[in-house]
């Protein structure tokens, strides 16, 4: 190498060492160390809940057959699958631009002057042209095409996640108003036999119609909720039936039993809803986790490489082409038979005036840049709430349970009790039709908040960052 080449590379080296063309992905954005604020009813520590897979999480056999079939079928999924592989591809063609491109064009010509014969010329040349990544023009591409990849393999994590969480709701609004139907049934027979005992003592002169006018109204009004609660039933299943990618049909599910808000023991299914797994975790975890914050990152990822590019646009770009094949059409003249022609081309282009198009396109660059920072910390606060919000939600739930269970068996009590007394001709129907309804409320209350539990206890595992696997 001689003393002008070696000055050469030693003046390339300094100007990429100066403008850092080449430098890699650093997160700039500070996060907030307590993401999560104050948490009650849950431990912090290093362990957290979302690091189990959802098959883990939901030991319910039926839930987990129902979470396998949407994650198998589900068309959104299959979306977000084909989206990966099309960013594997645009990757896959980002590598590609390092090597050169060759292309073959052949090409005949007849042509005739006066009253000369026809001449025939050919040309059969291979053409080969590359672009020489001096300032990293084709790295940097190459890099903002991988944060896409990583974004779109990461969106299909949050797709899943979704999907599981989705599914789980659904399955457990099933049970919800499964639990309903069987509480307003009960009711309708109950209800029906103090009618029953309403008009007998009307008709014995013991009562007023308008009691019987009033029972019957009650017992109605059940009638009415549990055609609803059957048709909630059925737009449940279909919404299921969406998911599953499937015609609507009668989805299988578990009995829910007593409540899940209980301790229970690991082989009922309801392993989710012990307090010993209520485990956040650190804000650290999270981070790793969650799939729109690692998305967020992805995106500034990509945003740094874009402004890479943009930078790597003022510096000259350098071509080599070259061309080799065979041509009987030589310096004009056309001769048989067709002789060997090579030709080499070194283009160096040094953008002067772009009418302003190559600074415009670095600061929107570097604003986006900017943005998407601002945007990734707005992400880990929101998660930090729903995690904040999602652990005040589960514990709320578990507090009200036993308030909830204690009024159910008072107003029981007072029911059976007041409903003595009217067949005894010491209380009025008013009273029993408080009671009567008192009761039937505080039992779907009750069932209303064992789902609003276990609906706390998903988005909780959501939140930190589960049922990406």
């Amino acid at each position: 190498m001689n003393c002008k080449n070696i000055i050469t590379v030693a003046a390339v080296s300094l100007m990429l060492t100066g403008c850092g063309l080449y430098d890699k992905y650093e997160q700039k954005a500070e996060t907030p160390a307590d993401a999560f604020g104050t948490i009650r009813g849950g431990s912090v520590g290093d362990e957290s809940l979302a690091q189990m897979s959802w098959r883990e999480f939901f030991t319910d056999p039926v839930l987990q057959q129902l979470i396998e079939q949407v994650l198998a079928n589900n068309t959104d999924l299959n979306s977000a699958r084909i989206a990966v592989e099309k960013s594997e591809a645009s990757l896959k063609a980002a590598k590609m631009a390092y090597l050169p491109s060759l292309y073959f064009s052949p090409q005949g010509t007849l042509a005739k002057f006066d009253k000369n014969p026809w001449s025939k010329s050919y040309n059969l040349p291979l053409q080969l042209s590359m672009d020489v990544d001096v300032f990293g023009s084709i790295t940097n591409k190459k890099r903002a095409s991988q944060a896409v990849l990583l974004q779109t393999q990461v969106y299909e994590e949050a797709v899943r996640a979704n999907l599981v969480s989705a599914t789980a709701q659904q399955y457990y609004m099933l049970q919800l108003l499964d639990r309903q139907l069987d509480i307003l049934t009960k009711t309708d027979s109950l209800w029906n036999t103090s009618l029953e005992t309403q008009k007998t003592l009307w008709e014995n002169g013991k009562s007023y119609s308008t009691a019987v006018n009033q029972m019957e109204s009650s017992y109605l009004n059940v009638k009415t909720q549990i055609v609803d609660v059957r048709r909630n039933i059925r737009a449940t299943e279909n919404a299921l039936c969406r998911l599953l990618a499937i015609p609507p049909q009668h989805i299988e599910r578990k009995q829910w039993g007593t409540s899940a808000l209980e301790k229970r023991p690991v082989d009922t299914g309801q392993r989710m809803f012990d307090t010993q797994f209520l485990k956040v975790g650190v804000p650290a975890a999270m981070l790793e986790l969650r799939p729109d914050i690692r998305i967020a990152n992805h995106q500034m990822e990509e945003a740094f490489y874009n402004t890479q590019t943009a930078r790597a646009a003022f510096f000259p770009s350098i071509t080599l082409t070259g061309t080799g094949g065979w041509t009987n059409s030589g310096g004009g003249q056309v001769v048989d038979p067709g002789k060997l022609l090579l030709n080499f081309v070194g283009q160096l282009t040094q953008p002067i005036f772009a009418r302003g198009k190559l600074k415009a396109n670095l600061k929107i660059n570097q604003l986006t840049e900017e943005d998407l920072q601002k945007k990734y910390v707005q992400t880990v606060i929101d998660a930090g709430n729903q995690v904040n919000e999602a652990m005040a939600d589960c514990e709320a739930a578990r507090e009200k349970y036993g308030y909830y269970r204690r009024q159910v068996e008072v107003l029981y009590d007072a029911y059976t009790g007041t409903h003595e007394l009217m067949d005894n001709g010491k209380a009025n129907y008013l009273e029993v039709l408080t009671a009567q309804e008192s009761l039937l409320n505080a039992q779907l209350s009750e069932a209303s908040n064992m789902y609003k539990g276990a609906q706390a206890v998903i988005a909780l595992y959501i939140a930190l960052g589960g049922g990406t696997k």
